[in-house]
């Protein structure tokens, strides 16, 4: 699959996946600062932004897509920086082609399976019937219905668009991430990587808790760990600063 990205700056290649119902531009303020030492590339990944959509949603299928890129940009010795699902494909791409990575980040995710908890966005995105939700107020409203946090809800509020005149659509494809949720929320067939990689997790979230220490350690020998203690899962969002220095620093030295 051809994959939708844009580009930022110059230098030595920096990839950046996104997460799950996110997209490339969530990660735009943090790129145009990243672009004043890299080159960086912000990936929609398949079934989300401006990518394709697909009936297969898979890490391999993520990770290929992602190999199919790199071939078509030439790319070799590149930077890597993956967030939640995107942390996933990368980890599983640095496993496949670890070779070509200078150093790999991994946001707020281990290689793991986790329990399925989207069931209140899934509900609310599934029952949002676009043939009659003809304003983003009515989207907005619907979505009030099934989520409280109103940070979550605008997140999700920026995949909507106007696919003709009076009617709204999702950037993410819903029945897909619907039906394939728990192969999302599954363990990778993770191999052993040597890549140089750093682990940067949220103080306030569960995603990488200290047991799973070893078992990064096992497939990830050349890591380091990272804590923001005051952020969740979206670290890079909730604590920006503190999340562009430390991986700033990472890249360059």
């Amino acid at each position: 699959m051809k994959l939708f990205f844009k580009t930022l700056g110059e230098g030595k290649p920096l990839l950046i996946l996104h997460g799950l119902f996110g997209s490339g531009d969530n990660w735009q303020t943090l790129a145009r600062r990243y672009a004043e030492d890299f080159k960086v590339y912000l990936i929609d990944q398949r079934n989300h932004g401006h990518s394709p959509h697909d009936a297969t949603h898979s890490y391999q299928a993520m990770a290929e897509d992602l190999e199919a890129l790199v071939e078509e940009e030439d790319l070799n010795d590149f930077h890597l920086l993956g967030h939640s699902m995107g942390g996933k494909t990368a980890m599983l791409f640095a496993s496949e082609n670890g070779y070509m990575i200078d150093k790999l980040i991994v946001a707020d995710m281990a290689p793991k399976s986790y329990p399925v908890h989207h069931q209140q966005i899934l509900k609310a995105l599934t029952t949002a019937d676009l043939e009659t939700l003809t304003s983003r107020s009515k989207v907005d409203a619907h979505l009030s219905q099934f989520i409280q946090e109103a940070g979550v809800k605008q997140f999700l509020l920026k995949n909507l668009y106007w696919k003709e005149k009076g009617k709204l659509a999702w950037r993410f494809n819903v029945p897909v991430l619907n039906d394939t949720i728990e192969k999302i929320v599954e363990e990778t067939d993770q191999q052993i990587s040597l890549a140089d990689t750093l682990f940067i997790r949220g103080g306030k979230s569960d995603y990488i808790q200290d047991e799973d220490i070893p078992f990064l350690n096992h497939y990830f020998p050349n890591n380091q760990l990272e804590t923001i203690p005051d952020a969740g899962h979206w670290l890079h969002a909730e604590a920006p600063e503190t999340f562009f220095n430390v991986t700033r620093t990472y890249l360059l030295y």
